[in-house]
């Protein structure tokens, strides 16, 4: 029985076949019916664990499993590294993906987590957006310039009439190189421009939060006047103590997890009580239709990383992979001849 290997250069073989675009608008649509369909009795996803680390750097080594019984199971190891852009030349964020045959345990595939991480992140906060946003929005405001806030633009792009895109980074080498990273995904009619942290809460429609705030270093900003429908997918809180947004905006705001557990432990939910939490993502798309949304209020949607998005990811990936004919498959796992003799890899080899 043989593993399929998807490495980078497949994923990009991938990226490139189908296009970026059309990946995107895959992934969006893949997760909304996944999310209707979504059984947690059939689909158990565990509250993600990991080891939480200073030295040799604040860093984080995190699994995220889930089962989907009698089919398939999925797991992934995510590393976050604040430090790897300038200390490493790496991306914050990498990760990998492994899927098992739940009958047998045997590892079906394992693939390169990093970039489709980042794609299922930005369609999720789509998803949310189609229910808690307002579908006229026009003005999109990224707090944040890294690389989790292109794929965030690309997946509101393709599902709001956006018009605007205004941006802010702390780091302006961040801010002025975002319209050249993001020119693949970047209608030409889309004006992005850099402004000052209030005057983006003041203006935009939606807002995508996807900072590296440190540990009890937010929130980003205090508490400010925003449009009344203003809808924030806040991303960047994975960690305890680690938050982007002011509580006095959360309690006001109707504030949606996309796993409660995990959001309440390291979201923007463990600033607020219990009683305080709205629907997380499965409830609030099961109660509500895309354009019937709450949006005369602010709302957000707390996105720490819901694991039922990585077996999304990895089912289309594998799909993809095989349509295509990219990916290796290996010998990987010791199954020998006799089940019953572990030696029998030694024998094999003689």
């Amino acid at each position: 029985m043989k593993t399929r290997i998807i490495a980078q250069d497949h994923v990009a073989g991938i990226a490139s076949a189908v296009g970026l675009d059309a990946l995107m608008d895959e992934m969006i649509s893949r997760l909304a019916a996944a999310t209707i369909e979504f059984d947690e009795e059939r689909t158990l996803v565990r509250s993600r664990d990991g080891f939480h680390y200073t030295e040799p750097d604040i860093g984080l080594l995190e699994w995220m499993p889930v089962m989907h019984t009698a089919e398939l199971t999925t797991v992934k190891v995510v590393g976050y590294h604040p430090s790897n852009p300038h200390e490493r030349n790496l991306p914050t964020i990498l990760s990998t993906i492994s899927a098992y045959d739940t009958a047998s345990g045997h590892l079906i595939a394992l693939a390169d987590g990093t970039f489709v991480t980042a794609l299922r992140t930005g369609a999720a906060s789509a998803v949310a957006s189609r229910h808690l946003a307002d579908p006229n929005s026009r003005v999109l405001g990224l707090v944040g310039c890294g690389a989790q806030s292109i794929t965030q633009m690309h997946a509101i792009l393709r599902t709001f009439p956006i018009e605007t895109v205004l941006i802010v980074d702390i780091d302006p080498t961040a801010a002025d190189s975002f319209p050249e990273r993001a020119a693949a995904v970047l209608p030409d009619n889309v004006l992005v421009k850099q402004v000052p942290l209030d005057v983006l809460l003041a203006r935009s429609d939606i807002v995508c939060t996807t900072t590296s705030v440190g540990i009890d270093e937010g929130p980003l900003f205090a508490d400010q006047e925003t449009k009344p429908w203003v809808h924030i997918n806040a991303v960047g809180s994975d960690f305890p103590g680690k938050v982007e947004l002011p509580i006095e905006l959360l309690r006001r705001s109707l504030v949606c997890p996309d796993h409660r557990e995990q959001a309440i432990k390291e979201g923007e939910c463990q600033q607020l009580e219990p009683g305080e939490i709205g629907p997380a993502l499965a409830e609030l798309v099961a109660a509500t239709s895309s354009g019937e949304t709450l949006y005369r209020r602010p709302t957000v949607f707390d996105s720490t990383g819901w694991a039922l998005e990585d077996r999304v990811a990895m089912q289309m990936l594998l799909e993809h992979s095989e349509r295509l004919g990219l990916g290796l498959s290996l010998q990987l796992e010791d199954t020998g001849n006799d089940p019953l003799n572990p030696y029998d890899i030694v024998t094999e080899v003689d």
